[in-house]
């Protein structure tokens, strides 16, 4: 049984902890607490029981209680080293500081006592080294001045539980209720950890003393950090947990390890931590203008004549400061008349009707675009802050009241994936550029590109619980949680230039399509979570709106005939990069 294990969420949970050593016929431990955080509030609640009895009623209130509800948990179980058995001894220990309460759990044992400074503000309530080394670290903190973890340079941290490993044992884990962080003793076995990935149907982990079931009040998609002091088996089987390598630092928040340290020296034998290194929202570099040729051919076929119809292309590509629309050619196979207007959106569309007979029509535009959005993070420098929530003007609002509304789901639904989208405001300190570069990210990370596994009918909560889909699911998601965040964000549809073949990037098909956010003194900037990526000279904008329905290429209604109807859509995109065709250059797109 792990004597020290850790939990990190992004958002709240509510998981039942099912403590086996407690059960008849087993030998009880010394003591037992569980520390978490309420509501996500700064304020934590600990219960914890010495000398527990078979049986404890308090070990069934934390398996059972439904209000057991946090995005960050610490328990440990006791085996008494130091100090009597008592409730002054038990952990994890709690300490106000900075407006919040602090959570220390430790596993391990010091070879002798530590000496506080005459006159610190911390001073031990029991008689455990455990309590002396989470007194001597918040003394230090507040010597700093520094309220949080995320105050904290991770490196002093680092040198200082370095220090105090020198005394022995110290494997530990300390939380404000925000962060967490996890240090690794640099002799002993250490620490392991485990990343929790959505999907899930049901997740327990544990082993014959300890069983944890985050799902058994309801199962949320939620990412997250599980710490153990030995490997637990997960849904009854083997999983892999990585070993936190000795003297090393580990910061987690939300569910994401932001960072981990290594001491100066690594002690002989043991590698760092692999793939994990300073979390860092990734920002583009400055690009150069490209000029494509595009071809986009449509065809519908039709299993009987229909008589007549009517249509709206919206395949002009949009003309800015940001593009420019060089020429543009528009084919259709089947005579009718027809008007070319400007939509509520401002897009260039045109509509036809046709009133002859026909069973197939082939709608081929061909457009040579110059893209000029070179440097999309350009309208500021990269330290200046701006916040979430974002403070819009009532006019402002009035006119993007369309792009600020999220789409209309089971309030159920709504709550979770409202959760879901603060969890990545609180995990960047509500910065709103970080916020939005983290959603980016971990669409493109953690979601699956599956053509074929959705429909046009798929909802952003499905897609967010299943976590596969195509560009069209992974934009609507996007939208979804920018606006239940306050910002307002608006479907787009295009072409995207993916250059040479390459495996690693997810391919568009037919067209392409991403977000934009509206920034305060900024306009709409432009997010592809499909490849993790902020829109540049790659992707060329054709369309926008609220949803796909407002910027989808074709559409149209058949009044008389038709029946069985056949599609296929081919989109042709050639770099033009001196102003003229590089047949060497094309990267072809078609319909899957």
């Amino acid at each position: 049984m792990p004597n020290l294990l850790a939990m990190s969420f992004e958002g709240e949970l509510a998981p039942s902890f099912d403590l086996r050593c407690l059960s008849q016929g087993e030998v009880p431990p010394d003591g037992w607490g569980i520390g978490y955080y309420p509501g996500g509030e700064p304020a934590a609640a600990v219960l914890k029981e010495p000398a527990p009895p078979s049986g404890s009623i308090r070990s069934e209130l934390i398996k059972a209680w439904e209000h057991l509800e946090a995005s960050i948990f610490l328990l440990h179980v006791r085996r008494a080293t130091w100090g009597a058995i008592s409730d002054a001894n038990t952990q994890p220990f709690l300490r106000a500081w900075g407006r919040r309460d602090w959570l220390f759990g430790h596993a391990g044992s010091l070879r002798h006592r530590l000496e506080l400074r005459a006159g610190a503000p911390f001073e031990p309530v029991g008689a455990t080294d455990t309590e002396l080394i989470f007194c001597e670290l918040m003394n230090r903190f507040a010597e700093r001045g520094w309220k949080s973890l995320g105050e904290a340079d991770p490196r002093v941290l680092l040198e200082w539980l370095g220090r105090i490993n020198d005394s022995g044992n110290l494997t530990c884990v300390l939380t404000d209720g925000h962060d967490v962080a996890v240090y690794s003793d640099r002799e002993s076995a250490g620490i392991w950890m485990w990343e929790v990935l959505p999907t899930y149907d049901r997740l327990t982990f544990g082993d014959t003393e300890l069983l944890v079931d985050l799902g058994k009040r309801g199962v949320k998609s939620r990412k997250g950090v599980v710490i153990s002091s030995h490997p637990l088996a997960v849904n009854g089987e083997e999983r892999e947990w990585r070993a936190v390598p000795p003297g090393h630092l580990v910061l987690i928040r939300q569910g994401a390890v932001r960072e981990v340290l290594s001491p100066w020296v690594i002690p002989q034998g043991h590698p760092t931590l692999p793939g994990i290194g300073r979390r860092q929202m990734p920002r583009p570099a400055r690009a150069e203008p490209r000029r494509f040729r595009v071809v986009h051919r449509t065809s519908y076929r039709y299993d009987r004549p229909v008589e007549r119809s009517s249509h709206v292309f919206k395949l002009f590509p949009a003309s800015d400061r940001l593009q420019r629309l060089i020429s543009h050619e528009l084919a259709v196979s089947v005579d009718g008349p027809f008007r070319d207007y400007e939509d509520v959106f401002g897009n260039r569309a045109r509509r036809m009707d046709v009133e002859t007979p026909y069973s197939e029509m082939t709608i081929t535009a061909t457009s040579q675009v110059e893209v000029l959005d070179t440097d999309p993070l350009s309208y500021r420098p990269l330290h200046q802050r701006a916040q979430i929530p974002v403070v819009w003007m009532p006019w402002h609002q009035q006119v993007l009241q369309p792009f600020l509304l999220p789409p209309e789901l089971a309030e159920t639904e709504l709550k979770e994936l409202s959760e879901y989208a603060m969890s990545f405001a609180v995990r960047n300190d509500f910065d709103l550029l970080d916020t939005l570069l983290d959603v980016n990210q971990s669409i493109f990370q953690e979601y699956k590109y599956t053509p074929g596994a959705t429909t046009v009918f798929t909802t952003p909560f499905e897609v967010y619980t299943n976590r596969r889909g195509v560009c069209q699911d992974f934009t609507t998601l996007f939208i979804c949680l920018a606006r239940l965040l306050g910002l307002p964000a608006r479907y787009v549809c295009g072409y995207l230039w993916t250059g040479p073949k390459n495996e690693n990037q997810r391919q568009a098909e037919a067209s392409h399509a991403w977000a934009q956010v509206f920034l305060p003194e900024a306009g709409w900037k432009g997010f592809d979570p499909t490849n993790g990526v902020l829109t540049q000279t790659d992707h060329i904008r054709v369309a926008v709106g609220r949803s796909y329905r407002d910027a989808t290429p074709t559409s149209g209604t058949i009044f008389v005939g038709g029946g069985g109807e056949k599609l296929e859509v081919e989109v042709r995109v050639e770099a033009e990069p001196s102003g003229e065709a590089d047949p060497g250059s094309t990267q072809q797109q078609s319909q899957g």
